[in-house]
């Protein structure tokens, strides 16, 4: 069976909401959108981790203590992360863009 972390994470994510803030059901429109910025930032700080990683990896191959497979799996795991948060992007401008269409 093929492991994809990209929904494994979602999952996560999901029931980490759900069960470590029960009270997000009573919560203010202002708290959930600090808790949501919050969660951005910790994604943004990830990819910006991977990217760090790749730097890193990319360094300990050019001084020979890491070989060619692990640079093309730090840069893959990068580059995935990057499209995805790019994609996240695209979906989250298209949603803003749809809202202002709508006449009230």
């Amino acid at each position: 069976m093929i492991n994809i972390p990209a929904i494994n994470s979602i999952s996560a994510v999901q029931s980490t909401i759900s069960s470590a803030n029960p009270a997000v059901k009573n919560a203010t429109p202002a708290e959930v959108t600090e808790s949501f910025s919050n969660y951005l930032q910790k994604a943004l700080d990830s990819v910006a981790a991977q990217e760090q990683n790749v730097h890193n990896v990319t360094d300990q191959f050019i001084i020979g203590q890491a070989d060619v497979n692990d640079v093309m799996i730090a840069a893959s795991k990068a580059e995935l992360s990057l499209d995805l948060t790019s994609q996240i992007r695209n979906k989250v401008i298209d949603a803003y863009q749809e809202i202002m269409r709508i006449t009230i």
